[in-house]
This record gives C-alpha cells, structure tokens and sequence, in this order.
C-alpha cells in the first residue's frame, strides 16, 4: 500500500503599506507565498505549485500576485525605512 496526497505551507514574506485595491484604504498587507508540496508517506518531497498573494489587514481582500511581482514587493518592503512606503501592487 502507497500512502501519497499534498500539504500546504504557507509563509509570511513581508508587512508593506499598501493602498487597497479594494477598500481603497492605505493599510498595512501581508505579502504570503502558498507552497503545495506532493507528500509520500506523509513526508513532503517536492513542490508542485507556488502561489503569492498580498492580503488587506483592513477589509480581508486578497490579490494574486506573480513571482516577479512578489519579488518586487519584497525588495520594496526590505529596503522601505522604518515608518513604511505606500507603493501600489503590480506598478
């Protein structure tokens, strides 16, 4: 008997201060990557699919980034001073 399926990780990359896309709000957005990873004997192996995102802490929206994108944002976030950089996602 082969036990096989797929776990999610999900990890918090960066806090930026954007404007929302959605609420129109200037408020703080957790930058996430979704990693779903095949498991074997409920041991991960390999990743199947990555996903990013930006979530709202203000009204809960959510926007699927791309891997450049997210990329951008998390070089934005670690160079920002302290007090936070408004930037627009996907600019």
């Amino acid at each position: 008997m082969i036990i096989f399926g797929t776990k999610g990780y999900l990890y918090q990359l960066a806090m930026l201060t954007l404007v929302c896309g959605h609420c129109g709000n200037p408020s703080a957005h957790t930058l996430r990557k979704r990693v779903t990873k095949f498991t074997l004997f409920f041991v991960p192996l390999f990743p199947i699919s990555t996903k990013y995102m930006t979530q709202c802490t203000f009204c809960g929206a959510e926007q699927r980034l791309t891997a450049p994108q997210a990329e951008q944002l998390q070089l934005q976030a670690s160079s920002a001073p302290s007090g936070g950089q408004k930037v627009y996602p996907g600019e």
